[in-house]
């Protein structure tokens, strides 16, 4: 029996070797040949018998190296995550290290929890899916030390890598889109813009691609996903105020999308024949739901999995200024937006 009851410790081995741990440790670090044959088999037959497994923590803390790294998500639910977190697992495997999930639920006081966490943890790196993170979250982000890269999010006056959608391209692309299909008046609607860069840049793409046709008509407004009141107030008005043109929205982000959908089903408004509708972040259901809904899709996975190499990157030593990766988007046409 071991000293631990079914989990046994080197001490274990060692005693059952009837040597010292420096021997074992000899044996488990790859210097064999510093031991005789005889030492060697008895070290052997005790590990097998005792089942002994070495802590790959202690041995990763013993040469200055844990293998881990961190991911700080806002929201787990939310399907873009999910992808790009399939994109960071897959390539920690590649690269060797274990993967430390971290979801907050959009709760401010989470971040700095996790930060202390991690760190308690000695992780080597942290990726940030900083997607619905607020911006009193991000500022204890600036606070940490370690090597960090974000996705799909920049925080003001804070120098770090990130890698995310090329947002001025394809918001320009899908609101061309909707421009060639004949749409006269466009509402670009997004979540409450505050810092948060996408979101900017989405709408100030659409504004200024619209602006190179001042015949058309270019809205914008901001909503909470927490008020499908107002935006069943939003897309009425929007409906009545165009009566006669050629309508479509344009929504800045997948979950975004889903409240549209569900608000223009309560008011009676039926996308592909009242309205047009186009949403970024392709959705499972997008193509199921009446005549399908059009949208922007992000190269999640390949966001996640560039986002783990630019972090060992920057844990092998490289230097430099922070780097932006952007990825292009690719637009998927259904009934939604269709003549």
């Amino acid at each position: 029996m071991s000293s631990q009851g079914n989990r046994a410790t080197i001490s274990d081995v060692a005693k059952a070797a009837k040597t010292g741990k420096t021997s074992i440790s000899r044996y488990l670090n790859g210097e064999q040949h510093l031991l005789s044959d005889d030492l060697k088999a008895r070290i052997e037959k005790a590990i097998r018998q005792l089942n002994y497994r070495p802590s790959q923590m202690a041995r990763s803390l013993k040469g200055g190296q844990t293998r881990l790294i961190g991911l700080i998500i806002a929201d787990i639910t939310n399907p873009y995550s999910v992808d790009v977190l399939r994109g960071i697992e897959e390539a920690c495997r590649v690269q060797g290290f274990t993967l430390l999930v971290c979801n907050t639920n959009n709760e401010v006081n989470q971040e700095q929890h996790y930060l202390e966490l991690l760190s308690s943890y000695r992780v080597e790196g942290i990726v940030v899916n900083a997607v619905g993170m607020r911006e009193e979250a991000l500022s204890k982000l600036q606070q940490s030390l370690l090597p960090m890269v974000l996705i799909d999010r920049k925080i003001p006056e804070f120098s770090c890598d990130m890698v995310g959608l090329d947002n001025d391209r394809a918001a320009t692309e899908a609101t061309r889109h909707l421009i060639e299909q004949g749409f006269e008046a466009v509402l670009f609607l997004s979540e409450p813009l505050g810092l948060v860069n996408t979101r900017h840049e989405r709408r100030h793409a659409f504004l200024n691609t619209m602006q190179e046709h001042p015949q058309l008509v270019a809205e914008s407004a901001e909503v909470a996903l927490s008020n499908p009141a107002q935006l069943g107030e939003i897309l009425s008005r929007f409906c009545q105020q165009h009566r006669g043109m050629r309508k479509a929205v344009m929504s800045a982000n997948g979950a975004l999308t889903l409240q549209v959908a569900r608000a223009m089903r309560r008011e009676g408004i039926n996308w592909g024949s009242d309205i047009g509708l186009l949403g970024f972040d392709e959705l499972e259901w997008a193509e199921l739901a009446g005549v399908g809904i059009t949208t922007l899709k992000q190269p999640t996975y390949q966001i996640g999995y560039a986002a783990l190499e630019q972090l060992v990157a920057r844990i092998q030593g490289e230097n430099g200024s922070a780097r932006e990766q952007k990825f292009p988007g690719e637009l998927i046409v259904r009934g939604s937006t269709t003549r």
